[in-house]
Formats: C-alpha cells, sequence, structure tokens
C-alpha cells in the first residue's frame, strides 16, 4: 500500500480536496521506501503548515530539518553531505495470554 503525502488545507474533509501532492510513502517496501519534493515541503512549512506525527518522523529520518537549516547558512548540498538516517528495528508486541 503507497500513500501520498499532500498539503491540505485543515478545513476540507480528511479525504476531500488537497492543495498539492509533495511526496509519497510505501511502508511495506523493504526498506521503507519513502520521497519528499524539498523545495515544496519547506513552502508549506514556512507557510504555516503543520506534518501529521508519520511525516515528521519521516522528515527526521530524512534528516530534512537539518538540510534547511545547512541551506539556510548558505551551505551547498554537497557541502552538506547528509545521508538518511537508518530505519528503526521495532520489536514486535508481545502476545496477550489468555486467562
Amino acid at each position: 500500500m503507497k500513500y501520498r503525502v499532500v498539503a491540505a488545507d485543515s478545513r476540507m474533509r480528511r479525504d476531500g480536496k488537497f492543495l498539492e501532492t509533495i511526496g509519497f510513502y510505501d511502508p511495506q517496501a523493504e526498506p521503507k521506501k519513502f520521497e519528499f519534493k524539498t523545495d515544496r515541503v519547506s513552502y508549506w512549512l514556512n507557510n504555516g503548515a503543520q506534518p501529521t506525527l508519520t511525516v515528521k518522523n519521516l522528515l527526521k529520518q530524512d534528516r530534512f530539518f537539518e538540510k534547511m537549516e545547512g541551506l539556510e547558512k548558505g551551505l551547498t548540498p554537497e557541502q552538506l553531505n547528509i545521508e538518511r538516517k537508518p530505519e528503526r528495528k521495532r520489536k514486535p508486541k508481545p502476545k496477550k495470554q489468555k486467562s
């Protein structure tokens, strides 16, 4: 199952119209695949957009905020040399025992 990452107006229905597609996320791929249009994500965040918890975690894993901070300081993407963090491995939830 793949998901689109979109910029949406909070006054619209959840599955209604959205403003722009800014990326995608495939949680079932191994490793998980996701990609963002960094210039558009930056634009929407600077204009007050609030990312969902999942999108915020993906941006952190991609080190998006570190890259934007470096670019604001005038560094080029080659000078930054920031790579994506490895995917976290989660422990499986323990099974409940029947009483």
